[in-house]
């Protein structure tokens, strides 16, 4: 149990890894972990926001928050090899989700740009920040040993974020709007 939130040992710009190892704040560890973070309190948010009332998603949604914790978690130790807590059978019932959803909406006529109703340009949002994140584990791989799985997790999770939005735009009538390089 946490009784005190503040140790005062970040004040100089370090943290301690799970394994107790001393690193700079910025450090590309810390970077990736913190930007798994970032993307579950913006599921958060996607969770709370109005008009989410597909069950399905929600519980995809949820399920997700804790697999973020379970990668974060595993980021955040220097000391351990095994990801616990993702398995392929994530990344399947993601893509299976997505499936259902792409039986349902026509298929994209160009570059969708970001928005439509509040709920999908959280989706949108989420969608952005999970790049980041694939990044910054991509950029940590190259100093650490990372479970391919967490790659694959990510990419799979920005996937479903996109085929979302746009499922719940199209759900709501709202139009879809494409890039116009001419504008």
């Amino acid at each position: 149990m946490i009784s005190k939130v503040y140790t005062r040992t970040g004040d100089a710009g370090q943290t301690s890894l799970v394994s107790g190892t001393r690193v700079d704040k910025d450090d590309v560890r810390v970077e990736a972990y913190g930007t798994i973070d970032e993307l579950n309190s913006n599921l958060g948010v996607l969770l709370h926001s109005t008009k989410l009332d597909n069950p399905e998603v929600i519980a995809i949604v949820r399920k997700a928050q804790n697999k973020l914790f379970n990668i974060g978690g595993y980021l955040a130790n220097d000391k351990v090899d095994k990801l616990y807590g993702v398995t392929q059978e994530d990344v399947a019932e993601l893509e299976r989700m997505m499936d259902q959803m792409n039986e349902t909406i026509p298929p994209a006529q160009g570059f969708v740009l970001p928005g439509g109703t509040r709920l999908s340009a959280q989706a949108d949002r989420c969608r952005t920040i999970t790049r980041r994140a694939e990044r910054r584990v991509v950029t940590l791989a190259k100093v650490a040993s990372i479970d391919p799985l967490v790659l694959e997790y990510l990419n799979r999770l920005s996937d479903f974020f996109f085929v979302f939005a746009r499922f719940n735009n199209i759900q709501n009538q709202v139009e879809e709007i494409y890039w116009d390089k001419n504008a």
